[in-house]
């Protein structure tokens, strides 16, 4: 009994004196050095290399323990620095004493480097025991010992170290105070760029270095038309598909440009200053219309890389453009490949340019907003929830409430215009405040009408332009909606580049709304609509990159990335998980029949279905061609197979009509589940397939498990040998 429960305490015992090698090691090599061992090759034993290779192999161990330390991301310990150190250390007076005195400095060296790249107190710690094994070897190794060698190696020693501590310290000074030049020059970059931008007079040679208040929303003003200028620049990249897509700048002198942004894979691309008059940028800027221009072996004037830039063959650059026709910059796109640019890419691009103007422009109203009164610090934080806004319902909550806190609003509404069968609708998004009589408001739609937020989407300017008193009727959203109580009103259109997304509603009970809040409205609603428009940008990207666009379920891809993911959680907390994986039956049949717009209108109506009865935590996705696949989590066998019967159950009643009659299909099904199977995913997906066409070879129209399988499997065999 006793030596059974001692089993599991050999590997602790073992890893103890593993960990305890290098400190045995070093000692054992102190001790033999301080016996007068290692003296000369001629004295040389096999106790010699005995502890030679005992050293060795605990250095190995000491570098190894650090090695994985350093891997796993856990801090090196003092232990570690000393048992590294010291092992060095011995290993410098074991050469020292085969050697002789001549090779001392070796061990100045050595304590230099310690000293220099190890933290302080280990640096110290090995000089101590440095100092003190040299006393013992030293004077202790021969009779009477060496009074003056043992002074001299100490005092070298801690020369050594002391000046190599020091060209540290200095060297990180130094940085310090690179550091700071740095952050200075980055202060005097924001200054310039903001008189790029004309946030401050161009003219105006004072420093905002002793301004900490204009300093900051400087800084943040810049800030700000970089965030905007880069998110800009990141869809025009993907959404072109380009080498290069930068947006350069006219200086504050309006004779030069600089790189202001820019996507590129190359390293080429112009940082300083250059000519605003040469090349195709040049062209640009004198004509004020966009160039496009491709050739198959490479275009020139192409200014804005240095002499070894890539081979451009396709380049698109459009003017940045204020509204009185002053230039304030290029947008440049280019590729690499021979693919070039259309007028769509052309219209896109011109769009981008004209919302990093209106990002300035916004930015420039900002900065005045700032300057004139202290108290619009809450505009500054509305703007900056805004920006942070990543989905457009974060956008309509984000500007809901800072409008109402800008404005002390008391009712606020977002609503949005789309296309419907040719015909514009509008929908409120969101409101607050005030309800209205009537229907419900939030979420409503109503036709295109005479009313305040129909005509502000139709003329695309504030409504109304009177006191809303001297209005005989106030119609805001239709007929049937009234907002009563209200003694001011204004509605802004949410306007980006040239389309109108919808309306900012803004009223309040006082008689009159004050001209500064009525400015900081105008500049919330269009940042608001960069960021609605922005965010469904994405929203659209993501979607397209993530979704199959004939059925909208999730593609293969997102199939693979969300079932590492799922099946990761599943093992991590050894919860059940099930892949199901399904074939729609002689779908081959179905095209060649009834045609493929018929086939695809069956694809479409399984997705549906499937999407209907899985439940809101599974994910479903097209697999691929006539497959689809499903992940069910929290979920065995015999869960996975009830929702697996009732899907296959609705496919069968369901009928398609199609220009040749009722079409009706069937689907088979296969399922595999974990733990019982383990989380590996090609393993699960490999035996869902399995049971998927043993579904298939035994009638079709049925779902099967991996246990059903093998059980049907098992029995064939028995009845093959009777």
């Amino acid at each position: 009994m006793n030596a059974l429960s001692s089993i599991p305490l050999m590997p602790k015992v073992v890893r103890h004196a593993v960990r305890s090698l290098p400190a045995a090691s070093i000692l054992l090599t102190f001790v033999h050095l301080a016996r007068d061992g290692f003296r000369g090759l001629s004295r040389l034993g096999w106790t010699e290399a005995l502890l030679v290779l005992f050293l060795l192999v605990g250095l190995g161990a000491s570098g190894l323990r650090r090695f994985r330390r350093s891997a796993l991301g856990a801090p090196v310990e003092l232990r570690d620095d000393l048992e590294l150190g010291g092992g060095l250390i011995a290993a410098a007076f074991v050469v020292v004493s085969i050697g002789g005195g001549v090779l001392f400095p070796l061990v100045y060296l050595l304590m230099a480097f310690l000293v220099a790249f190890l933290p302080r107190n280990a640096g110290l710690t090995l000089l101590g025991a440095a100092l003190v094994f040299d006393g013992l070897v030293t004077l202790g190794a021969r009779k009477g010992g060496d009074w003056a060698g043992f002074a001299m190696h100490a005092l070298f020693l801690t020369l050594f170290a002391g000046l190599y501590h020091s060209v540290l310290a200095a060297r990180i000074m130094a940085a310090r105070r690179a550091e700071n030049d740095a952050v200075q020059k980055r202060i005097k970059e924001v200054e310039e760029r903001a008189r790029t931008f004309r946030l401050v007079s161009s003219g105006t040679q004072d420093s905002f270095s002793g301004m900490n208040q204009d300093e900051k929303w400087l800084v943040a003003s810049v800030k700000e038309i970089e965030g905007a200028v880069g998110a800009a620049l990141e869809v025009a990249e993907t959404a072109l598909r380009t080498h290069t897509c930068a947006a350069f700048l006219l200086a504050s002198d309006d004779r030069s440009l600089k790189l202001y942004d820019c996507r590129s894979t190359s390293e080429r691309i112009q940082r300083e200053r250059f000519n605003a008059g040469e090349g195709i940028i040049g062209g640009v800027l004198k004509r004020q219309a966009p160039v496009r221009m491709n050739s198959p072996h490479g275009l020139k004037g192409i200014t804005y890389y240095d002499g070894s830039g890539p081979q451009v063959n396709a380049v698109l650059a459009v003017p940045i453009l204020e509204a009185s026709g002053l230039v304030r910059g290029v947008l440049v796109a280019d590729r690499v490949t021979h693919e070039p640019f259309s007028d769509q890419d052309e219209r896109l691009l011109t769009t981008i340019a004209g919302e990093v103007l209106r990002s300035i422009e916004v930015e420039r109203v900002m900065t005045y907003i700032r300057k004139s009164r202290d108290e619009k610090d809450r505009f500054f934080r509305a703007i900056e929830e805004l920006n942070r806004a990543g989905s457009p319902e974060q956008v309509f909550i984000a500007v809901l409430e800072s409008a109402r806190q800008l404005g002390s609003l008391d009712f606020c509404a977002v609503t949005l215009v789309s296309e419907v069968e040719g015909k514009r609708v509008h929908k409120v998004a969101r409101m607050t405040g005030v309800t209205a009589t009537g229907k419900a408001l939030e979420g409503r739609a109503f036709a295109d009408n005479n009313g305040l937020v129909a005509n502000v989407v139709r003329y695309g300017a504030p409504l109304p332009g009177r006191d809303i008193k001297a209005m005989d009727r106030q119609v805001i959203f239709d007929e049937e909606t009234q907002i009563r109580g209200l003694g001011a009103l204004k509605i802004f259109p949410l306007t980006a580049g040239d389309r109108i997304l919808g309306t900012l509603v803004a009223g309040s009970r006082k008689k009159a709304l004050d001209q500064d809040v009525l400015r900081m409205l105008e500049v919330v609603a269009i940042q608001a609509a960069q960021a609605v428009l922005r965010a469904q940008l994405f929203e659209q990207m993501e979607r397209m990159a993530t979704t199959d666009g004939l059925t909208g379920l999730l593609n293969h891809r997102t199939f693979q990335s969300k079932a590492d993911e799922y099946l990761a959680q599943s093992k991590r907390y050894q919860r059940k998980v099930s892949l199901i994986l399904t074939d729609i039956d002689h779908f081959k049949s179905v095209n060649d029949t009834y045609g493929h717009p018929t086939g695809d209108a069956v694809l479409r109506g399984v997705a549906k279905i499937l999407r209907d009865k899985a439940r809101d935590t599974d994910i479903v996705a097209r697999y691929g061609g006539e497959e689809f696949a499903i992940i069910m989590p929290e979920t065995d066998a015999k869960g996975a197979q009830v929702i697996a019967e009732r899907i296959r159950e609705a496919i069968k009643a369901e009928v398609f009509q199609t220009e040749m009659g009722p079409l009706k299909v069937t689907l088979s099904l296969g399922i595999a589940s974990g733990p019982d199977y383990g989380y590996e995913k090609q393993h699960l997906i490999d035996l869902a397939d399995q049971c998927l066409y043993y579904a298939k070879r035994h009638g079709r129209n049925q779902s099967v498990t991996v246990a059903q399988m093998q059980s049907n499997g098992k029995k064939l065999q028995i009845a093959e040998a009777g």
